[in-house]
Order: structure tokens, then C-alpha cells, then sequence
């Protein structure tokens, strides 16, 4: 497999996406975005009040994370993103951009073909038992825990053909860093 120009840390809130996207970028010297550094304040504030986000709320906001992607990979930039990333149509809007029908992506491609972010997914899975008692020892974080039960609702893990790998949320930091680069 050709190394891919990013990497999606993927998996619902408490999975350990920004702990283990930090820790990657930083091995591999590649830059590192949390996708919720990116959320506006309206889903920050809904989320807050333990309302879930719908595609509404999302797709403007992925759009924004496709284009990020896309100006980092084509200046030859390496990139891990964490994102929950939940719907295989969000994986989609994060390598292709939202195909023009939003005119928050922003389709920098000169022909008719939206321009495409070669991505590798790295699912973060784990049983609601273990990442619902991680997040309610996380403080500080405006994802409350009651809203776990809507991600694993919403969570469509990635299948084939997308390119993926999936780890359990089990195994530890360093063996699920050292997972992700041997795949690399």
C-alpha cells in the first residue's frame, strides 16, 4: 500500500482519538488537527445541552476539515486528523469534499472531479462499557458522557472498500501506535 497523505484517527467521543493522534503526528513528524478545535460554537453549544449533532450541523464542518486536509496533503504536508468521523458518508465528505453540492467545500480540482485526500481510517473500537467509564473520568470537555449513547447509534464502523484499519481501544497506547505504524 502506497503511504496515504493523512491518516483519520476515527472512533466515538472517548475512544482516545486526540491522545492517539497527538502521539502518532508526533512520531511520524507529520502535522496534527483535532477536528473539535474545528466545531463552530452553535454545535459546541448544542452539544453542550446534551443535544446531539445532526448532518446539518456535521457536513459544513467536515467540509471545513476536507479542505484543510486537501491544502496541507497538496503542499506535501503529511496529516493526522482526529475526527469521529461517525457516517461512512462523513468519511466520504472528508476525502472528497461534499461532491460541490456545498458551497462550504471548497473544490480546488480544475477539471470536473472533486479532489480526493488519500486517507487511512483508524477505527478506535470499544465496547460502551469501557469508553463510557473513560468519559466519566474525562473533565472539562464539552461532549457530555449521556451523549455516548447517540455515537454508538450513529457509528457506522468502516468496511471494504474503504481503506482502513480497526483497533481495539483495549490494547495500550504504545501497542496501538506501534499497530498504526506498522500498517504505515
Amino acid at each position: 500500500m502506497a503511504a496515504p497523505g493523512a491518516l483519520l484517527v476515527m472512533g466515538v467521543s472517548g475512544s482516545g482519538k486526540s491522545t492517539v493522534g497527538a502521539l502518532l503526528a508526533s512520531k511520524l513528524g507529520w502535522k496534527f488537527y483535532d477536528a473539535d478545535d474545528y466545531h463552530p460554537e452553535e454545535n459546541r453549544m448544542k452539544m453542550g445541552k446534551g443535544i446531539p449533532l445532526n448532518d446539518q450541523d456535521r457536513i459544513p464542518w467536515l467540509c471545513n476539515l476536507h479542505d484543510i486536509l486537501l491544502r496541507d496533503v497538496a503542499s506535501g504536508q503529511h496529516v493526522v486528523l482526529a475526527c469521529s468521523a461517525l457516517k461512512k458518508a462523513y468519511r466520504d465528505i472528508l476525502i472528497r469534499g461534499k461532491d460541490g453540492a456545498s458551497p462550504k467545500c471548497d473544490e480546488t480540482g480544475k477539471d470536473k472531479h472533486p479532489a480526493e485526500v488519500k486517507l487511512l481510517v483508524v477505527h478506535l473500537s470499544g465496547s460502551f462499557e469501557v469508553i463510557s467509564g473513560r468519559l466519566l473520568k474525562r473533565k472539562g470537555h464539552f461532549m457530555p458522557p449521556e451523549l455516548l449513547e447517540s455515537q454508538f447509534e450513529t457509528l457506522e464502523p468502516p468496511s471494504a472498500p474503504e481503506n482502513f484499519i480497526q483497533i481495539s481501544v483495549d490494547k495500550n497506547l504504545s501497542e496501538i501506535i506501534a499497530t498504526i505504524v506498522e500498517t504505515l
